[in-house]
């Protein structure tokens, strides 16, 4: 009995899997016509700015501020969003870090003048207040005004 129950299982699971082969050609995912139904395909980019120094007194507002005011207004003056923010991760000495920071919201079409303005963001900040790194996220959006 224990014999034929495990026969019909397999058979019932060869049946299942039956369905479950590979076309020999996948086919293209349609193309829409636009990817927004309402408003224009942009590009959200979130920068990550940590407010932490590896030593010596955290960036201060008026740091902070100078740096938008010299730096990110003059190469994105169509417009920004800067909001706090308070991040975490496991450092590689395996101790969990946390530490506020700023966040810089920049809604733009791609290309490369807009790239270079960016990194050169990023480099700078590293630069002038001693940083690893400066976290970028993006992602595709529909914008409308």
């Amino acid at each position: 009995m224990k014999n034929i129950s495990m026969l019909a299982a397999v058979a019932l699971v060869a049946l299942m899997l039956n369905g479950c082969v590979a076309p020999a050609q996948q086919a293209a995912p349609p193309k829409l016509a636009s990817p927004c139904s309402i408003g224009d395909p942009m590009v959200q980019t979130t920068l990550y700015f940590g407010l932490n120094r590896p030593v010596g007194p955290t960036i201060s507002a008026v740091e902070w501020q100078s740096f938008v005011d010299q730096q990110v207004t003059p190469r994105f003056k169509d417009g920004l969003s800067v909001f706090d923010a308070k991040g975490q991760w496991l450092g590689n000495d395996g101790k969990l870090a946390r530490e506020n920071s700023k966040a810089l919201m920049l809604i733009h079409t791609p290309g490369m003048e807009v790239e270079q303005k960016i990194e050169a963001l990023r480099t700078h900040y590293k630069q002038q207040f001693v940083q690893d790194s400066v976290m970028r996220v993006d992602t595709p959006v529909c914008v409308a005004f």
